[in-house]
């Protein structure tokens, strides 16, 4: 515990009088203890007299630019909070200037809930599987029909031509990750630029890696209490969201990346691929959804080029969890093989 606080940048005295002051209700700090899984900004419990608490931290070291945005996670959770998306209470936002670990950080609420680690539910009944997908549809569904503005958050993301930035950036951000681009990913790059579909003027608040893993249930019901890991949010197109978690109806069920290539999804009652775009498509009021091959492999390409960004980290000794960030690098070349196939042989809905 002492040495979760250290690997913090500050003693465990030190945070308890720091939070102490900054949080009205927070007393009695006890314990730190750091969470064993993510992979971008090092999350804590905090055990204290006046309750339990999650801080979320930037890592140390040498970040690379517009990484590990702590700051936008607390906002757009703040924002969130009397909405139809369930979000954790944060309570505390500390910049890096004022910040006693000189590293940016925020606390929230700790949720107590179930995470489930593999898309195919195997802990859970057929029932209750097609019901998580169902909530998991519902929020994203939620969250794309916000109004930024009415949240407070017109300015979260540049307006218009989301995926030519996000191309952009996520190109340079793997360029700056690697010595050695791969053939591959140089490709998909060059396939991506060459079929980006004209702007057509859909802006949404986007989570940015809505995944199940990042989803919180309430621990005997498939509700959802808490949508997490919102550092990757912004102002952009909602496809982007939905490809994203729809590359895992193609990713396979093992390794640390699990999908649902290979499971028996009617047996098991869980949506296919197209049933669960035709349910986001019909809680939102939309047609035909145009170029799904383009949003998917662009899915592919900015999940390996995150992972990428982790692998790099590991290399210099400042990844939150070093041993599951090799791994998750040695997964860019599958994920860049996936983007390739759908390049080839499209994808249907």
């Amino acid at each position: 515990m002492k040495e979760a606080a250290k690997n913090l940048g500050i003693s465990l005295p030190d945070l308890d009088v720091y939070l102490s002051n900054a949080i009205p209700e927070f007393a009695g700090l006890t314990a730190v203890t750091k969470f064993g899984t993510g992979q971008s900004n090092p999350t804590y419990q905090l055990t204290a007299d006046s309750g339990t608490y999650v801080l979320r931290s930037k890592p140390p070291g040498r970040l690379l630019p517009s990484a590990h945005a702590v700051d936008r996670e607390f906002r757009v959770m703040q924002a969130l909070a009397d909405t139809d998306v369930p979000v954790p209470a944060v309570l505390h936002l500390a910049e890096a200037e004022m910040s006693p670990s000189r590293r940016a950080f925020f606390v929230m609420r700790y949720l107590p809930g179930r995470i489930f680690w593999d898309p195919a539910l195997p802990e859970s009944d057929r029932n209750e599987r097609a019901a998580i997908y169902d909530a998991m549809n519902a929020a994203l569904a939620a969250l794309h029909d916000i109004d930024p503005a009415a949240v407070g958050l017109a300015d979260f993301g540049k307006p218009g031509n989301y995926f030519a930035r996000q191309l952009d950036r996520w190109s340079q951000q793997y360029l700056a990750s690697t010595d050695t681009p791969s053939e591959a990913m140089t490709d998909i790059m060059a396939w991506l630029g060459a079929h980006m579909p004209p702007d057509d003027g859909q802006v949404a608040l986007v989570h940015g890696d809505y995944r199940l893993d990042n989803i919180m249930f309430a621990p005997d019901t498939p509700q959802i209490i808490g949508v997490l890991d919102w550092e990757l949010s912004t102002l952009g197109h909602p496809m982007a969201d939905l490809a994203y978690q729809c590359m895992q109806w193609r990713l396979p069920n093992a390794g640390d990346m699990r999908g649902l290539a290979g499971i028996d999804r009617a047996a098991c009652g869980l949506p296919d691929e197209a049933q669960y775009v035709a349910a986001y498509a019909a809680r939102r009021g939309l047609g035909a959804i145009d170029n799904w091959p383009f949003y998917l492999v662009f899915a592919f390409f900015r999940l390996a080029a995150i992972l990428a960004g982790v692998a790099a980290r590991a290399a210099a000794g400042n990844a939150s969890n070093p041993a599951m960030a090799r791994k998750y690098g040695a997964a860019v070349p599958a994920l860049a093989a996936m983007a390739t196939i759908v390049m080839h042989e499209g994808a249907d809905l």
